[in-house]
């Protein structure tokens, strides 16, 4: 096991680690060739309700960095955007969880902003909102390569969420892999519990 797939057990530490996470295609189900446009379309992925719960005892901060070009292709407007990441964050809160900001870059993938993944814009605005953050302790949960690439680059640990054949593609960029966020979040909960009870 390389160093960096050991540093996940530095969960077991008294650092504090943040969690990015995207939200497409890893909180919620994607909108093959669309966007979602409002709350009614924003479908819960199975178990990533309870996933959160654990996640809200082990991470802090736990924030959402995510590309939305549909604001500047016309296809929402950011208000919807808003009412979409309130009604997100309800439900979340409902179920025992929490997530303590969201960024989003609304600029098309053409554009070059230096906020759209996998360029490093939304994770330093979450520095400067959250001075303690440490990106070397910080895991970054994604299921595109954007998302890797962001992680790696900020040398924050990464999560993909997806296939197993994808991964094998980018050994280098990707630290862990899981079909699901609830798989992840019972993988932190049983390593942990191990841990201590071996103390």
């Amino acid at each position: 096991m390389s160093e960096r797939r050991k540093s996940l057990e530095l969960l077991n530490s008294n650092k504090r680690f943040a969690l990015f996470l995207d939200r497409d295609g890893v909180i919620n189900r994607r909108v093959v060739g669309g966007y979602v446009v409002r709350p009614s379309e924003f479908e819960f992925l199975p178990g990533v309700l309870e996933a959160f719960s654990i996640f809200s005892k082990l991470f802090y901060p736990i924030i959402i960095v995510t590309n939305q070009q549909g604001i500047s292709k016309g296809k929402m407007t950011e208000e919807q955007l808003t009412e979409i990441h309130s009604y997100m964050k309800e439900e979340i809160l409902k179920a025992g969880g929490e997530i303590h900001a969201i960024y989003h870059c609304p600029h098309l993938r053409s554009s070059g902003s230096t906020c759209r993944k996998p360029r490093p814009g939304m994770a330093l605005r979450a520095r400067r909102d959250f001075p303690e953050l440490n990106f070397k302790h910080s895991v970054m949960v994604g299921d595109m390569i954007s998302d890797m690439v962001f992680g790696h680059n900020l040398k924050m640990i990464t999560v993909l969420i997806g296939n197993e054949e994808f991964a094998r593609k980018y050994p280098k960029l990707i630290d862990y892999r899981f079909n699901s966020l609830i798989e992840f979040s019972n993988f932190l909960s049983a390593t942990i519990m191990n841990h201590q009870s071996e103390i």
